[in-house]
């Protein structure tokens, strides 16, 4: 698991937006090969959406052979409620980007038969060939999509009850009324989600603070389903300074280090996109030395 952390929220979304973008890029999508996204909903994302929409005005990216998976929406309110994720997705996204409607995938919170609509969504993520990269954000109490504390880290696509909590943090988007704040969801599961090929999750503010220590420094617990991020093979956080507020002193500056040791001694060149080293042949004796490395071993 790769954590990296920059200053501020703003530094944060351009960090993610550019690494999903060259992840695309380095790719390569066609229509018959396309890359495969899992979207978020909620705060965290906004500034990640506008970068993609910036990105694509410039013509640096396109997202005609990206299809997407959100990862949640609200049971009971129409699809073109103000505050559905269907109404969100289209707003701070989709309505500004070339992709393809038909690749837009948002589970539907008013189908007659809820169940089946959560089969029919992990069938379709399936027939895609699964997703590629997972983008996703989370909730104070650690929750990522709304796979709450108690949820199972094997958990599948799913109606799920909401806890109070999260019906008292999302009464802001309805008025400040909680009745009139959904009190189902559909979502995909915490397993859903490990399942992408990659994860990336983004973390900001300080009132995220207690959650991103439970993840980094904690175990895996199905009480903070973030943490299942651990389990991941490629796996990465992206969080700012005030997020870090929880964690250990030597954990901040372990994280830190390393990518002060990739940048400054290994050289960006040298570095592939998730963070392995691609070549040592560029990097100069000194540099291999203060990594421990014998010049004769890289020939």
């Amino acid at each position: 698991m790769r954590l990296i952390i920059r200053e501020d929220p703003e530094a944060v979304s351009f960090y993610a937006a550019n690494y999903i973008k060259q992840r695309i890029l380095e790719f390569g999508p066609t229509k018959e090969r396309p890359f495969v996204l899992g979207l978020p909903t909620g705060s965290s994302p906004i500034g990640v959406y506008r970068y993609f929409v910036d990105f694509y005005r410039k013509g640096e990216l396109s997202f005609k052979n990206v299809i997407t998976f959100n990862m949640d929406e609200y049971v009971g309110i129409p699809r073109d409620h103000p505050e559905s994720y269907h109404s969100f997705m289209f707003k701070h996204l989709f309505n500004h980007i070339d992709i393809d409607p038909q690749n837009v995938n948002i589970l539907n919170g008013n189908a007659e038969q809820l169940d089946k609509e959560c089969e029919r969504y992990e069938k379709k993520i399936q027939s895609v060939g699964g997703i590629e990269l997972f983008l996703g954000g989370i909730g104070p109490d650690g929750h990522i999509a709304f796979n709450e504390p108690g949820s199972s880290m094997k958990s599948r696509t799913r109606v799920k009850t909401l806890a109070y909590e999260t019906v008292l943090a999302n009464a802001r988007f309805f008025g400040g009324d909680v009745n009139k704040v959904p009190k189902l969801s559909l979502t995909v599961g915490v397993g859903t989600v490990m399942d992408a090929r990659e994860v990336v999750i983004i973390i900001t503010g300080a009132h995220k603070a207690i959650a991103l220590s439970k993840c980094i420094e904690d175990g895996v617990n199905h009480m903070w389903t973030v943490s299942a991020i651990q389990m991941h093979p490629s796996s990465m956080i992206v969080c700012d300074e005030d997020a870090t507020l929880e964690l250990h002193v030597k954990t901040v500056r372990y994280f830190k280090s390393i990518e002060q040791v990739q940048e400054q001694l290994i050289g960006r060149d040298n570095i592939g996109l998730k963070g392995s080293i691609s070549s040592l042949s560029a990097m100069n004796a000194r540099a291999m030395a203060a990594l421990g490395i014998n010049p004769a071993d890289s020939e």
